[in-house]
């Protein structure tokens, strides 16, 4: 009765522990018993610390948010330094956003690894199990009750090779097996190191979304206190929409007809007209100017893409309708933050037929920046905007209605040029790379 008892006895520590921590897994996430009626002081007090804990963390959350307000607010006083940190915060954001895609797409690839490794030891149980009760018996040592972790099987087998005692071919066949066992332990604290770091990474994200608010609320407080009559000339611009049918005509119209439009596209021709040289870098650390730094014509090359994600669609490529596509069109993630490629004046912000939200730059010289997709915008019309400010943010799915048939289960963010009113290949104004690209 011991020789089965024993095989028995592994094969069942083999199988309730899967090498792979299944049945762990299992009693981690079981439903938690019904509780009792009566509640025993040790969970009484161990509540009441739960709850002072949680007292504590939001005073702190509070503080926190008071020392912002108070930091914004001295921030606000000086125009230069408010557009500095809007740009820093900005390029902060976009910049954890890509560490996330980044992390995620690793994890994505780890966890298939370690499925894949899961799936290969699962299939050899059986001589896994064998494997490891020869150890046991050359090792003259009683197989441990439980394996949960794969931790747990690399260790015996490590001992018992140690004892010398095996022969060569079920060492060659132990040794393997450890390996695999060793690979699958490293994979899992890479797995933990990965997940700890994204868990860090959001955290930061999530606090640098709430300084960024709060200076984009700022920005436009002051906005608002420059231009009284902002939200009369907003909704004069959604109803002047409504009366034309393509962006040509909606360009025309505001910069026609509404006064704040009409305002932007002066200066925008004042600027063109006075702009030229070739572009600096000093050029652009000028955070209180109030024109654009350079000649949009000269910006070949330097400009960044105005939000983190994939190009899915290419100027001169089919539109998904049966026509070319006039733009880019970029998937991104939800939520992501939308920056100015360029500066320039708005000339339009709010919805557009079957654009979602839009957003037109004025940048000078006869060209038009043209930015659609966006769940929220946060600048108005008229506003003069800095490259790389944070104009938008990103929905949850497509707002475009010509990529909304194809892309509904993710946001993405259409960006058209237009000289004189005719759409161009933007191709030639993208930085290359990061170390090409100007900031604000």
């Amino acid at each position: 009765m011991r020789a089965p008892t024993l095989n028995l006895l592994l094969i069942a520590s083999l199988a309730g522990a899967n090498i792979l921590c299944a049945s762990l897994a299992q009693a981690q996430t079981a439903t938690p018993a019904p509780q009792t009626a009566e509640i025993s002081p040790e969970a009484i007090k161990q509540r009441e610390q739960e709850l002072e804990a949680a007292r504590a963390k939001q005073k702190s959350a509070e503080e926190a948010q008071a020392k912002l307000k108070s930091e914004i607010a001295t921030l606000g006083q000086d125009r230069t330094q408010l557009n500095q940190q809007l740009i820093d915060t900005a390029a902060n954001v976009r910049t954890v956003e890509t560490k996330i895609s980044d992390a995620e797409a690793r994890l994505t690839a780890l966890n298939g690894r370690e499925q894949e490794m899961r799936t290969s030891l699962n299939s050899r149980r059986a001589d896994i199990v064998e494997v490891l009760a020869a150890l046991q018996r050359a090792g003259r040592r009683t197989p441990p009750a439980l394996l949960v972790r794969p931790e747990d099987a690399l260790q015996s087998l490590r001992t018992a090779m140690l004892l010398g005692a095996v022969v060569p071919e079920l060492r060659g066949r132990a040794e393997r097996l450890a390996g695999e066992l060793g690979e699958l332990v490293t994979l899992r604290k890479h797995i933990a190191a990965e997940r700890d770091q994204l868990g860090a990474d959001r955290d930061k994200v999530r606090n640098d979304q709430t300084r960024l608010a709060a200076l984009v609320d700022e920005r436009q407080r002051q906005q608002s206190a420059r231009e009284k009559d902002l939200d009369a000339e907003s909704s004069r611009a959604i109803a002047l929409s409504r009366q034309v049918g393509d962006l040509q005509g909606l360009i025309a119209k505001m910069e026609q007809d509404l006064k704040s439009a009409a305002k932007a596209a002066e200066a925008a021709n004042r600027a063109a007209a006075t702009a030229g040289g070739k572009p600096t870098a000093a050029a652009f650390k000028d955070r209180s100017r109030t024109s654009p730094a350079i000649a949009f014509a000269s910006a070949k090359g330097l400009l960044p893409l105005p939000v983190n994600g994939s190009k899915i669609r290419d100027f001169g490529g089919s539109d998904g309708s049966g026509g070319a596509q006039k733009g880019i069109s970029l998937a991104t993630r939800p939520g992501s933050q939308v920056t100015t490629p360029c500066d320039g004046w708005v000339v339009y912000s709010g919805p557009f037929r079957s654009y979602g939200q839009l957003l037109i730059l004025n940048a000078g010289g006869g060209y038009h920046v043209l930015i659609a997709g966006m769940e929220r915008i946060s600048v108005n019309i008229g506003q003069f905007v800095l490259t790389g400010e944070p104009v938008a943010v990103m929905g949850s799915t497509s707002q475009v209605a010509s990529i909304l048939a194809t892309n509904a289960s993710q946001p993405v963010l259409y960006v058209e040029f237009r000289k004189d009113g005719t759409p161009i290949d933007p191709g030639p104004w993208w930085a290359a790379n990061e170390g090409e690209k100007v900031r604000g």
